[in-house]
């Protein structure tokens, strides 16, 4: 047997161990859920309050709690 048939065996082992890429870009759509009510921009659920507070503040000239009424800082561990 020359090293033909083991390169090509290893071609073949390691095509199996392959895996696509998924995207991501799905799940990110569904967990943005935080929206300003003045201008409809999403935020991701993750997003902190300093983020929105700055968006509140530069885009609109207002408190966060009028860009994001249903927001609640979440309580310090």
């Amino acid at each position: 047997m020359g090293n033909g048939a083991k390169a090509q065996q290893k071609r073949e082992r390691n095509a199996k161990d392959t895996k696509v890429a998924k995207s991501q870009l799905k799940s990110n759509v569904k967990a943005m859920d935080i929206q300003c009510q003045i201008c409809k921009s999403t935020f991701l659920k993750t997003t902190r309050a300093p983020q929105l507070t700055e968006h509140a503040v530069n885009k609109h000239s207002k408190t966060i709690t009028e860009c994001f009424p249903g927001y609640e800082v979440p309580a310090a561990k």
